[in-house]
């Protein structure tokens, strides 16, 4: 492995889609994920997605947490944490434990917040619906 990976993800890439390279279809993977080209589809990783700068997504993403520089056209659902770095553009539904948002970073989409056992109220029920504050457009 690069140098240029050794500190992402904890050094533990599994794939990285280079920038020449161009993905269709169902991207299923065990491991950590880089993309810096291009995938259209859907894609599903139990660990980390990384969308660098200049990579474009159009597919639905699922994933244990996600950082993005790039772009994604499609539904993200995040275990626990999505990161949206500056350049980041995300046109979808996001459904996530932590969302953090850099300033000129783009989401436009619903924003769901899911805490599960947090967000039961004391009468024990889910709230249900969203806090249009857990949406940002920057």
């Amino acid at each position: 492995m690069s140098d240029k990976y050794a500190g992402q993800a904890g050094g533990d890439v599994e794939t990285i889609v280079g920038p020449s390279v161009k993905v269709e279809g169902e991207f299923v993977s065990e491991g950590n994920i880089i993309i810096e080209g291009q995938v259209t589809g859907k894609i599903k990783t139990s660990k980390q997605l990384r969308v660098e700068e200049g990579a474009k997504v159009n597919a639905d993403v699922a994933a244990d947490s996600a950082v993005v520089s790039g772009e994604i056209r499609g539904n993200m659902r995040l275990t626990t944490t999505l990161e949206l770095t500056p350049t980041a553009k995300v046109y979808g539904d996001v459904t996530t434990k932590t969302l953090i948002v850099s300033a000129g970073a783009v989401l436009q989409g619903h924003t769901i917040m899911d805490e599960s056992e947090k967000s039961k109220g004391k009468s024990g029920k889910k709230s249900e619906g969203y806090d249009e504050s857990s949406v940002a457009v920057i």
